[in-house]
């Protein structure tokens, strides 16, 4: 298996880990402390997609749409190692305390914004693909990856915000509010990580590394054939 799908099987896992760590009925079923646990591996996941991902972007940087494609891996990078602490923290509180917030698990508003600025990059320099107004035209596989992408960053943001306006003794409605936000953002995510598991391209990585990787396949084609 390639790099990048290794790269997107790491981030679907993760993004699975924080779709269903949010369920109220997830934490009855497997109780505080896996509930936390659930999180903390998601979290982890993320960072080994991320480094993956920024590996990838390493021998790019110099070109123009490399520069982008790597300056949005090591934001995101550096945003999951936010996410690293806080969950490694909230798993700390299950394990010895019965405090655990009903909250769950909020996102950290350092991580969320990183992935915002991550997010925004790769939409901006999703131009590649084209644009229809502030949307990116269609063609290509993957090309609404920039923007989905977007979207559950910012589903992560709002959660983040809810986080920290909403207490942990807030209503039920109020505290659905705020989990669901993650579920959301981690949705998105998975959607994103499943089609690049699927394509094996990611519309996040440089075009040039792509078309490197098809001379080097159609290479060892025709080395097979001769």
């Amino acid at each position: 298996m390639t790099t990048r799908r290794w790269m997107a099987l790491s981030f679907a896992l993760g993004s699975a880990c924080f779709l269903v760590g949010p369920f109220p009925g997830y934490t009855e079923l497997v109780g505080d402390s896996a509930d936390a646990i659930t999180f903390f591996v998601g979290s982890i996941l993320f960072t080994v997609g991320g480094a993956l991902q920024s590996g990838l972007a390493w021998g790019e940087r110099r070109s123009p749409g490399g520069r982008a494609a790597w300056w949005s891996a090591i934001v995101q990078s550096a945003g999951t190692l936010f996410f690293n602490v806080t969950t490694y923290q909230a798993l700390h509180v299950a394990q010895t305390s019965s405090d655990y917030d009903r909250l769950v698990w909020r996102p950290d508003w350092r991580g969320s914004i990183c992935f915002l600025v991550s997010g925004a990059i790769a939409y901006r320099a999703s131009v590649r693909h084209g644009w229809h107004g502030w949307l990116p035209a269609r063609g290509g596989e993957g090309w609404w990856q920039p923007a989905v992408n977007l979207l559950g960053c910012v589903f992560f943001g709002i959660s983040a915000v809810a986080g920290y306006v909403v207490p942990s003794s807030g209503s039920v409605l109020d505290l659905a509010a705020a989990n669901w936000n993650t579920s959301l953002g981690a949705a998105c995510f998975l959607a994103c990580a499943a089609d690049t598991l699927r394509t094996g391209k990611a519309s996040k990585m440089p075009l040039r590394r792509e078309l490197h990787e098809l001379e080097n396949a159609l290479e060892r084609d025709f080395r097979r054939m001769a």
